[in-house]
């Protein structure tokens, strides 16, 4: 494994956008619903979608609907479920989903199963299940283990660990594929794509950026596939600060470099 390098640099040119959400553009809290973007910085996302004439998506675990109300007043393209759900720019949705006994049979299995794991929480997606254990840690082995007892019983579901968290999903499905599909259609394919993300969910984001000659960051520590690194949160927000002012200082110079200052001086 590569080392990874503390700071990315400024980066600028044709530049597509995508970001985990919690522990990238969100703090994490101790429940989901207690996380939040701050207005500054949803104000900043916007600015740089408009800035890179809309190629800019949010890819996360949650859903489509939670991106949205997280996300408000503003409207991105998204990929929630971890690309089992994804909205183009053009509002178009595709959506993967599971056989409808399945879904039936895995939420009341697991429900029951969570029962003997006091602290424990089950998120159900429609087309995938999170098991949360951030106020159980004592449970860690054990949700693991019913996860992967899942997996042996409905061999179309995949495991994917997370920050205190094990998620099952559609077999196949993960943000790396679904940065792949965004990269194929307007306004994202012949752009450099740059990801940010910060847990094992996005290391196949990060292969298939890497793959594509991109930009990956990873936030906090841990091994990555990521060629950079943020701190944490509050860096990453320091960063898309400097990244915007960057961008718009090389547009600016372009403008001036083209006559166009001499221009609007003289009307």
């Amino acid at each position: 494994m590569a080392e990874v390098s503390s700071v990315p640099p400024l980066f600028s040119g044709n530049l597509a956008f995508f970001f985990d959400l919690d522990g990238t553009l969100a703090e994490i809290k101790p429940h989901p619903d207690q996380v939040y973007i701050p207005a500054a910085v949803r104000t900043l996302l916007q600015k740089m979608s408009v800035m890179s004439g809309g190629a800019l998506a949010l890819i996360s675990g949650r859903s489509m609907a939670e991106l949205d109300r997280l996300a408000t007043p503003f409207h991105f393209p998204l990929a929630g479920v971890h690309g089992a759900e994804r909205r183009d720019i053009n509002d178009n949705t595709h959506i993967v989903t599971l056989p409808e006994q399945v879904v039936a049979a895995l939420q009341q299995q697991l429900s029951t199963a969570l029962l003997a794991f006091p602290g424990t929480e089950l998120e159900a997606k429609g087309m995938a299940f999170a098991l949360h254990y951030r106020q159980a840690p004592y449970a860690q082995q054990a949700i693991f283990a019913l996860a992967q007892q899942m997996t042996q019983r409905y061999p179309e579901l995949a495991l994917q660990p997370g920050k205190c968290v094990v998620e099952l999903k559609p077999l196949g499905i993960n943000k790396g594929s679904a940065i792949r599909s965004f990269m194929q259609e307007a306004p994202f394919a012949g752009r450099t794509p740059v990801f940010i993300g910060d847990d094992l969910t996005d290391e196949a984001g990060f292969q298939q950026v890497n793959a594509l000659g991109g930009v990956t960051i990873k936030v906090g520590v841990g091994e990555t596939m990521a060629k950079y690194r943020l701190a944490n949160v509050r860096m990453v927000y320091h960063w898309l600060g400097r990244l915007t002012q960057h961008i718009e200082q090389q547009k600016s110079d372009i403008l001036r470099g083209e006559g166009y200052e001499s221009l609007s001086g003289s009307l």
